[in-house]
C-alpha cells in the first residue's frame, strides 16, 4: 500500500499543509476535501491512486487542519481558494493536474478548470455539481445567497448555511461537545440515517442545527470508525471552527466576485460522482440534471444508490475505481498532469 507523507508549503500567501502518495513522477491529481473534513476523508483515494502510480496530493484546505486559518471571511472567496490550489500545483513538480474535490472542495475543482484551464486539464467533482459559477445553490442566483435563502424560508424559518453564517452562534453551538456534534453531523448526512428521523425541515430561526439530527443507534456505521471521529475530532478540538465556517460566510462576497463568469461552462474533460441519498441531490434534482448542459466535455455522471453525502468515505471501493477509470481516460496517451 502506498505511504502517505506530510509536508507543509508555502502557498498563495498561507501554508498549506499537504498529504501525498505515490511517485512524484506519475501523473498529478490533487484532491480538494469539504467541510467538516480535511485532508483525511481522502485517506482512502491517497493509497489507491497512489498503488496505482499516480502523485496523489490532497491538502488541508486553509481554514482546516494544519494549514493557515485565516479569520477574514473575504479570505475565502472562490478566487482566492482556487489561488491556493495555483500556488500548490506550482510548488509541484508538475505542469499540469487533474483535479477533484467534494463539497465545498467541489466549487474549488470546477472553478479551477474554469479559471485555468492551461492548469487544471480535467475536473471531477464529488457531490456537487458545476451550477454555472454561482456560489452556492440558491432559488435565485441573481441576488446575493442570504437574500435568496432568506426569501425561500422566510423571516423566521432554518437555512442551514444562513445559521452557519451568524459568526458566533454556529461555533458556539458545535463547540461545547465537537465530538458528538460531529458524529451527528456525519451520521445524519450519510445513507444510513433514517431519512424520517432528520428533522430539518422543522427547525425554526432560533432552533440549533444538531436539533435536526439524527443519530446512531448501536454504533457508527462500519465505513465511519471511532478512529476516523477521533481524528476528526482532534484537529477541530484544536483550532475550533470558526475559521471553517469561512467557507460559508464568503457566499455573498464570492457571489460579487464571481460576476464576470456567470453562465460561463467548463471546456476540460469532467465526471461527476455523488450518493443517490446525498442531501445536494435529493434537494437539488434539476441543478443535477441540468448541470450536464454547462459542462461539454462530461464524460462519467455517476449516482451511487444508497450512498449519501461522504462519497469517498462512504464508497470507497467504488469513487477509486470511478477516479481510476477517468484519469486513464484523461492521462493515457497525453501529458495531462504531467
Amino acid at each position: 500500500m502506498a505511504s502517505i507523507t506530510h509536508r507543509t508549503i508555502a502557498a498563495n500567501g498561507i501554508r498549506l499543509h499537504i498529504a501525498e502518495a505515490g511517485p512524484q513522477d506519475g501523473p498529478c491529481i490533487i484532491l480538494c476535501h469539504g467541510f467538516p473534513e480535511s485532508w483525511y476523508s481522502w485517506r482512502h483515494q491517497l493509497h489507491a491512486l497512489g498503488d496505482a502510480g499516480y502523485h496523489v496530493v490532497a491538502p488541508d484546505m486553509r481554514g482546516f487542519g494544519r494549514s493557515s486559518h485565516p479569520t477574514d471571511p473575504a479570505a475565502f472567496t472562490q478566487p482566492k481558494l482556487v489561488g491556493d490550489m495555483v500556488a500548490l500545483l506550482d510548488a509541484l513538480p508538475h505542469k499540469s493536474a487533474v483535479i477533484a474535490g467534494h463539497d465545498w472542495g467541489a466549487p474549488v475543482a470546477w472553478n479551477a478548470a474554469l479559471f485555468r484551464p492551461d492548469l487544471f486539464r480535467a475536473v471531477v467533482g464529488l457531490s456537487v455539481p458545476y451550477y454555472g459559477a454561482r456560489t452556492t445553490f440558491t432559488y435565485d442566483h441573481t441576488i446575493p445567497p442570504s437574500q435568496s435563502m432568506r426569501r425561500e424560508v422566510g423571516p423566521d424559518g432554518f437555512h442551514y448555511q444562513l445559521y452557519f453564517n451568524q459568526i458566533g452562534r454556529a461555533e458556539a453551538d458545535i463547540e461545547k461537545d465537537v465530538r458528538t456534534w460531529l458524529k451527528g453531523f456525519f451520521f445524519t448526512l450519510s445513507g444510513d440515517a433514517p431519512p424520517e428521523e432528520i428533522k430539518l425541515a422543522e427547525l425554526k430561526n432560533s432552533d440549533r442545527l444538531e436539533d435536526a439530527f439524527a443519530w446512531p443507534k448501536g454504533g457508527l456505521p462500519g465505513w465511519f470508525t471511532e478512529a476516523d471521529l477521533d481524528h476528526y475530532s482532534a484537529e477541530f478540538e484544536r483550532t475550533g471552527f470558526a475559521s471553517a465556517l469561512n467557507f460559508y460566510r464568503a457566499a455573498d462576497l464570492t457571489w460579487h466576485e464571481m460576476a464576470p463568469w456567470r453562465g460561463a461552462h467548463i471546456t476540460v474533460p469532467a465526471a461527476f460522482l455523488a450518493g443517490e441519498s446525498d442531501v445536494v441531490v435529493v434537494a437539488n434534482p434539476d441543478i443535477v440534471a441540468n448541470f450536464p448542459s454547462e459542462v461539454p466535455d462530461l464524460r462519467a455522471n455517476v449516482i451511487l444508490p444508497g450512498c449519501g453525502h461522504w462519497t469517498q468515505q462512504e464508497r470507497p471501493e467504488e469513487t477509486n475505481r470511478f477516479l481510476l477509470d477517468f484519469l486513464a481516460d484523461v492521462t493515457s496517451g497525453t501529458d495531462i498532469g504531467r
